[in-house]
């Protein structure tokens, strides 16, 4: 029995180390060190050396544009989408796209009727379609 003992604790003795350092780092890893709502980092089985896909511009925008809107209101996302297409023309393309997910997103959050009172001649009336397409 004495022989057994010492034996588990050996195996104890060289097995809990390692396991406590990866638990450790696998734990570090998992916390949002910068503080802000971005995706936590994880551990992952995936190949690293395939490139990250690259987001489009348009589709960047629209996610800052959803939080602010989810933080503030859509009016200020909807001042914002225009400062950002007077900026940069070449969204001007998406814009009407952009405003209708916010509309969407605002119906969500406020309301039909709340959400309306936000609707403003950005992209035209892209807002109040994206809102009158939740309702």
């Amino acid at each position: 029995m004495n022989q057994s003992a010492r034996r588990i604790g050996r195996t104890l003795a060289l097995v809990l180390p390692v396991v406590l350092v990866l638990s450790g780092t696998l734990a570090v890893t998992r916390v949002n060190w910068s503080g802000g709502s971005q995706s936590v980092l994880t551990a992952s089985s995936e190949d690293v050396s395939t490139p990250a896909k690259t987001r489009a511009p348009q589709e960047a925008l629209r996610d800052r544009l959803l939080l602010e809107l989810q933080e503030k209101n859509p009016g200020v996302a909807l001042t914002t989408l225009q400062q950002e297409v007077d900026a940069r023309p070449s969204l001007a393309k998406h814009c009407a796209w952009i405003a209708r997910a916010l509309g969407r997103a605002a119906v969500r959050q406020y309301g039909p009727s709340r959400a309306q009172s936000y609707a403003r001649p950005v992209c035209d009336t892209a807002f109040a379609t994206g809102v009158a397409q939740q309702v």
